[in-house]
């Protein structure tokens, strides 16, 4: 994923778009970055590895040692951002949000097609942020090269851009499958992924960019350089997982519309009958608690908290590259209140199932501090395609999703033909899919939210919600 953050001002920036691009930490945890130009166009820029320490330890003090009125900033789940491009549309810095799936080839066209060259990275690829400036440099002028770039690439792509004069050119992406806003002031203008994040820092929200729209800001003016259209695929999992609770995208709060969810799911456990028996309901954290405090409410059964995320000293973006020790530091962040699960049947809500495995570790920890039973309900339906759009569940392989593994185990190849049935918990296939990750998971129970009702829970046009990963329509 990722996400950016951009200010144009009439007063210096760099500290408040340092607090902006942290309110995006929660989106990515590689790498982060900021780029400032001062009142002559000279231009400075740091980038920082943060896969094992927060954003804001890096970039502490940034203030003092990056100074403008126009600066942007990054967390990239990619590559290192923002660039700096020296090109026929002058200098400038540019920063990319979302996922193109055919790199390759358009890196193999441009090569062929020019006498450009790329810096190459480990593994022979190319940063997809450098890709994209070529692709603009195609056209003749830097708005015909945005919307040319965004043409060509398959995924996702929108764009932040930092002139030399401090304007900035944003774009949301063609399907505006992730948010773009822009917020002001009486001093500017500012771009971010969260409206939340210029929200604290005093900027009222002046617009939600169409899909595809493409605006010039200044201090004094945000400028529609593209109309955009109408027609939108926003991706669901803004408000299932990885949105923030405090969001708002499409004036659909995140907390409220997961709390909304929870209450569908119980309601409909309770018309269909199949509400076990349970003492407390509990989400896993963080994004499963308002989901599970909506289930709570909506099938009047208490609301726990089981164990807590010791989060002070492990920081979300700290994440080891060797695999036992991540699995040590996912345990030791799991601290239990031994009262509320011994002896106790729980049950436990989880914004989504993907790979299963952290789930698997979570239920074995219940278990070993003495739960009796534990009953699973995911928030979203089962997860059946990598994603192709984003980089939230997209993996090296569909294989790498439970759901698609489970099915091989039960059927083989042929059950992969019958993916909608094992969806639907009401077909033979369906019950089979759940009791056969039960025994695996070591579930008493499991349960998942029906794309109608994670829709429901939305309140936005089903047609302008892409639910690919679900059921693989486009």
């Amino acid at each position: 994923m990722g996400g950016f953050f951009g200010i144009t001002s009439k007063k210096p920036c760099v500290q408040d778009v340092f607090f902006g691009v942290d309110y995006h930490s929660h989106l990515g945890k590689f790498r982060a970055g900021m780029a400032v130009v001062d009142e002559f166009g000279a231009f400075e820029r740091e980038i920082h590895n943060i896969e094992n320490s927060p954003f804001r330890t890096k970039f502490d003090n940034i203030g003092e040692r990056l100074k403008g009125n126009a600066c942007i900033g990054c967390i990239s789940d990619a590559d290192p951002q923002p660039l700096l491009i020296k090109s026929k549309f002058g200098l400038y810095a540019i920063c990319i949000v979302g996922y193109i799936s055919n790199v390759i080839e358009l890196t193999n066209e441009y090569l062929k097609e020019t006498c450009g060259i790329f810096q190459a990275r480990s593994g022979n690829k190319v940063n997809s942020t450098e890709l994209v400036a070529a692709l603009m440099e195609r056209k003749d002028n830097l708005l015909d090269g945005i919307k040319y770039a965004q043409s060509v690439v398959k995924g996702s792509l929108s764009i932040v851009i930092l002139l030399e004069d401090g304007s900035i050119y944003t774009a949301r992406d063609y399907f505006g499958r992730l948010p773009v806003n822009v917020g002001k002031n009486k001093n500017g203008y500012c771009v971010s992924f969260e409206s939340f994040a210029f929200e604290k820092l005093g900027y009222s929200k002046h617009k939600e960019l169409k899909s595809g729209e493409i605006v010039k800001l200044t201090p004094e003016s945000c400028e529609v350089m593209f109309e955009g259209r109408d027609e939108m695929k926003i991706c669901a999992f803004l408000w299932t997982y990885y949105g923030f609770p405090n969001a708002t995208y499409e004036g659909k709060n995140v907390e409220l519309t997961r709390m909304n969810n929870g209450r569908i799911m119980a309601q409909t456990e309770i018309n269909k009958g199949t509400m076990p028996k349970v003492d407390y309901v509990s989400g896993v954290p963080d994004s499963g608690t308002p989901h599970a405090i909506g289930y709570a409410q909506g099938s009047n059964i208490p609301f726990a908290r089981p164990f807590i995320k010791y989060t002070p000293a492990w920081a979300r973006s700290f994440i080891p590259t060797n695999p036992s020790e991540r699995k040590k530091v996912a345990r030791m962040k799991q601290i239990p209140i031994v009262e509320l699960i011994k002896g106790k049947s729980l049950m436990f809500i989880d914004d989504s199932i993907v790979r299963g495995t952290q789930l698997n570790e979570t239920i074995d920890f219940l278990f070993n501090n003495g739960a009796k039973a534990v009953h699973m309900r995911s928030a979203c339906p089962p997860i059946m395609h990598a994603c192709k759009y984003l980089n939230f569940s997209r993996n090296n392989s569909d294989m790498e999703l439970l759901s698609r593994r489970i099915i091989l185990e039960i059927e083989g190849e042929e059950g992969l033909k019958y993916i909608d049935e094992y969806a639907n918990p009401d077909t033979e296939r369906g019950k089979k899919f759940r009791q056969t990750i039960c025994e695996k998971m070591k579930f008493d129970s499991l349960e998942f939210q029906t794309l109608d009702g994670m829709i429901e829970a939305i309140g936005i046009d089903k047609c302008k919600i892409c639910t690919y990963c679900w059921n693989g329509k486009e």
